[in-house]
């Protein structure tokens, strides 16, 4: 599969299977996050810049399509409530990989990575994924780093709980068809696990 968007689709998939590393590493409790994305959705550590650096960083991680992506989910105020939080120490990692990645938009295209068209991100993206970024600060940490906390954060975010601040409007579960927590009211039935009965969603549809 070498459309870019289909096989991060397929990537979100297979990451919310049960048992997926991702997908236990969403439901782990975030309670302070979540105290603080019932506050108020406004920044708490993120700069009005880095914000939309970040946040155009996650919407090509996952992109939107005929289904909702990062941006739709609100991956990036998520992050920001765990930056807060429970994952205060990655904040140092953020602060200079989203400096880098502007050095390094600037580097090759001489405009911030906000500015730059959708091909032009996901080639800088690609480029700090394997650590090749032109222009990439020496002081902001390995590039591939930065990028693979962003890509898990971005995941986390998309199939968590609403409550911690992301997957807005269930925009995940409703992409990858997970219909939501059942262990209140006793699990799944045998039938409802085959198939052979709908299973209610939380956001009160049937699938």
């Amino acid at each position: 599969m070498t459309d870019p968007v289909l096989s991060r689709r397929r990537f979100v998939r297979d990451a919310s299977l049960f048992g997926g590393s991702v997908w236990l590493a969403a439901q782990l409790p975030w309670p302070r996050a979540a105290r603080a994305a019932a506050d108020s959705s406004a920044p708490s550590v993120l700069a009005p810049p880095e914000w939309k650096t970040l946040e155009a960083i996650t919407a090509r991680i996952l992109p939107t399509d005929h289904e909702p992506g990062a941006r739709e989910a609100g991956c990036t105020n998520f992050i920001d409530k765990a930056l807060a939080n429970e994952e205060s120490a990655a904040r140092p990692l953020y602060q200079a990989g989203l400096r880098g990645v502007d050095a390094a938009a600037r580097a090759r295209f001489e405009r911030p990575f906000i500015e730059l068209g959708e091909i032009e991100q996901d080639e800088l993206l690609a480029a700090l994924e394997t650590g090749n970024a032109q222009g990439w600060p020496d002081d902001a940490g390995p590039s591939p780093s930065f990028f693979e906390t962003v890509r898990v954060h971005t995941l986390i975010a998309f199939l968590a709980h609403p409550k911690y601040g992301g997957n807005r409007d269930y925009a995940g579960w409703r992409v990858t068809r997970y219909p939501g927590p059942r262990h209140h009211e006793g699990g799944y039935t045998p039938e409802q696990m085959t198939g052979a009965a709908k299973v209610k969603t939380v956001w009160g549809g049937e699938q």
